[in-house]
């Protein structure tokens, strides 16, 4: 092993993907692309059975390619978590793409910054091939977000770098969620970190597909999940445990609609008591 090889890399990009094999070797080049060179780069592939990894191994050394049966996203970023080096950790998703400087940018706001534990940049949205403007709730901002995040996810993977520090506190991906594990992580993150924001857009989400987890019907139930354990775990301020409750509310009263039209009754139920047991808090 050489001397090279040894030196433990300034970011770990880590992207997760399974059988996007039309997707990812563009993510994959938006990355190896960047002016900023200090880095690893670890591909997950969480049991394609396309040929993803005949594309990937095109690549060679560029990267390092880590191959685990399915067990979902959170489960594929989280190996590559542990088996990346670099104090500085950024995430890519195989259907979006960096824009040129997006590492480089990042890195220099951490060094500007050296109290800062998360930060992420603004994005280009485009659907079905055609860019498209994000609503205004989609809005980004910088600090203290917790309160906006329970809403909906206000932070997107691609987006973030944050330090391997941060994940030491607050804990990984959880990967009993099988979607919105990254609302999950940046609820956990955002009640006791401020989230730092570069106001420009750095990343391009490619959306509109139909593998995409976000499409899935019934969300709202891992939603509901993520904030009932932020409950459990007892670690909100007052303010932030009455804002996490009247979310929590409206979203078990809207999921349990839904159930109910579906003919789901004892689903409906289970979620009107779980909305009524935090009724006193």
């Amino acid at each position: 092993m050489t001397l090279k090889q040894k030196k433990i890399p300034a970011v770990s990009v880590i992207i997760p993907t399974c059988n996007r094999a039309r997707w990812v070797a563009a993510a994959v080049e938006s990355v190896l692309n960047q002016d900023f060179e200090d880095f690893e780069l670890l591909v997950i592939d969480d049991g394609s059975t396309d040929d993803t990894l005949q594309r990937l191994k095109g690549y060679g050394n560029r990267l390092r390619i880590i191959c685990q049966p399915n067990r979902g996203v959170s489960a594929a970023r989280n190996r590559g978590i542990r088996a990346s080096r670099a104090p500085l950790i950024a995430f890519l998703d195989s259907d979006d793409l960096w824009l040129p400087g997006k590492l480089a940018r990042q890195a220099a706001f951490f060094e500007q910054n050296p109290d800062c534990r998360i930060c992420q940049t603004e994005e280009i949205w485009v659907r079905n091939g055609r860019r498209v403007n994000p609503k205004r709730r989609h809005e980004k901002t910088a600090g203290m977000i917790f309160e906006r995040s329970l809403e909906l996810c206000l932070v997107s993977p691609s987006a973030v770098m944050l330090r391997r520090t941060l994940l030491d506190a607050v804990g990984m991906f959880d990967e009993h969620l099988p979607a919105c594990e990254d609302y999950d992580l940046w609820l956990r993150v955002s009640c006791r970190y401020p989230v730092g924001l570069i106001e420009a857009p750095l990343i391009v989400k490619r959306g509109g597909h139909a593998d995409q987890l976000s499409r899935q019907p019934g969300l709202d139930r891992y939603r509901i999940r993520a904030i009932v354990k932020l409950l459990e775990a007892g670690l909100l301020t007052r303010t932030q445990h009455r804002a996490a409750v009247k979310v929590l509310q409206q979203k078990c009263a809207i999921y349990a609609q839904g159930c109910r039209k579906r003919g789901r009754i004892a689903e409906c139920s289970a979620y009107t008591r779980l909305a009524g047991s935090y009724a006193a808090s």
